[in-house]
């Protein structure tokens, strides 16, 4: 079980609770005394004895579900022998049937948009989809990169939830069948902490290594095997064979280094960028903004089309992987900068945007700057699609949207973490002409 903390007398006791509505975040919500409850290893509509694992005394508490005594119909045997409470938090719906699941991130994402969007039931009725998109392959073996902590002894495994332990595991069955071949829990790591897996999609296989300083490939690590060490704010540097691993997307061949972001789901890349495809309808001639541009996915996917495109990414190792992706694309520039800082110069109106923000979402400066065409611009876009990965932080961003005369014109809702909590969400946007 997920050890008890907080100093309120509630920590450690167990309740008997009927399970209210989804959340966000990977539990659902109950009622315990007038004091919210977030009941994780639970489903709507169930009663459950669930234990208290923390209370910190103010208006909420949190507690694993520990027996079921009344099953919603969703509810299936998690097929992971590492999940459940107290076990790995990497999951959160292994108890959940994959279509409920869909359907649980759905009502998230509605009830986000809502709650902090200021979004009516008649508009999400309209616009809100009542499932995710799913993706193929199904549920388990999905997943290209795993990262695993590391415990004093040098046994890879994985964290429960809420908590710097080290699980251990023989493998993790959310990961593609070339992750697990890696047999990274097989391994022993000395010196240390973190240890991620990586299979691209073709074919290249790498394992990167946290801390990188004095890194060395382990003897029982299959010696095709790339191995990496982490680069922190700079480049990763390798240890063994190469630093980037190749991935396919867009129909064009992308080097990514093996520490940088690309999307774990196999379908995800293509997914993501058919939707702002079809979205945008990039006219020819037209400029481009493609914001938090990464390794470049969505500007080689538009820059055919396009007259113009311009990728604004932060992080310079991200910058040197699109500046190397795109170098074939004479009409697409890449900027080193934090976009809030660039949309602050001079610098030529867009016509469509790509808006794909950290976790964190993009902001009301952002936000007000690329819709009103702030900073001299001579215009403001005529749509914007928006990805993002948290539907807090969407919620958010579209209401402020919304307050400078922009519509929600479509939402799409894809599964692409399925039996975790993890949704990814693609709004467009255009200007409320009504």
């Amino acid at each position: 079980m997920t050890a008890p903390t907080g100093a309120d007398p509630l920590a450690g006791r167990e309740l008997e609770l009927d399970i209210g509505p989804v959340a966000h975040g990977g539990h659902c919500v109950a009622r315990y005394e007038g004091r919210v409850v977030f009941v994780r290893h639970a489903l709507p509509g169930e009663r459950v004895r669930a234990l208290v694992t923390e209370d910190g005394g103010g208006s909420y508490l949190r507690a694993d579900a520990v027996e079921i005594l009344t099953a919603a119909p969703g509810r299936v045997t998690p097929p992971c022998p590492f999940a459940g409470p107290g076990r790995c938090g990497g999951c959160d719906f292994q108890h959940v049937a994959p279509t409920e699941q869909r359907a649980l991130k759905a009502a998230v994402v509605r009830e986000q948009l809502q709650r902090l969007g200021g979004f009516a039931e008649a508009e999400l009725d309209a616009l809100a989809p009542a499932v995710a998109e799913e993706l193929p392959g199904g549920a388990l073996g999905w997943r290209t990169r795993v990262r695993y902590a590391v415990d004093a002894e040098g046994r890879a495994g994985l964290h429960p939830h809420r908590s710097d332990a080290v699980l251990p595991i023989d493998r993790c069955l959310i990961a593609t069948p070339e992750v697990q071949a890696l047999d990274v829990p097989g391994v022993r790591w000395p010196g240390v902490s973190g240890v991620e897996a990586v299979a691209s999609g073709v074919g290249d296989r790498a394992v990167v290594l946290t801390p990188g300083r004095g890194a060395a490939a382990p003897a029982a690590l299959d010696p095709a095997v790339a191995v990496v060490a982490a680069g922190g704010r700079g480049a990763a540097k390798p240890v063994r064979g190469h630093a980037r691993v190749r991935e396919r997307a867009a129909d064009r061949t992308w080097l990514v280094h093996a520490d940088g972001f690309w999307q774990v789901h196999p379908a995800a890349a293509d997914t993501l960028v058919g939707a702002v495809a079809d979205a945008l309808g990039v006219r020819p001639g037209e400029h481009v903004w493609d914001l938090y541009g990464g390794v470049g996915l969505f500007a080689g996917a538009l820059a055919p089309v396009a007259g113009r495109v311009t990728v604004v990414e932060s992080g310079a190792v991200a910058v040197a992987d699109a500046r190397r992706n795109l170098r074939d694309l004479p009409d697409v520039t890449v900027h080193q900068a934090r976009v809030d800082q660039w949309l602050r110069r001079p610098s030529p109106a867009a016509d469509v945007v790509v808006l794909d923000p950290p976790r964190s979402g993009a902001g009301p400066e952002v936000m007000r700057s690329v819709l009103t065409g702030a900073g001299g611009r001579r215009h403001a876009p005529r749509r914007v699609a928006y990805v993002a990965c948290d539907p807090a932080a969407l919620a958010r961003d579209l209401r402020t949207a919304r307050s400078h005369g922009w519509r929600l014109a479509e939402l799409r809702v894809f599964d692409l973490f399925p039996m975790t909590h993890h949704v990814e969400c693609m709004a467009v946007l255009e200007p409320d002409t009504a």
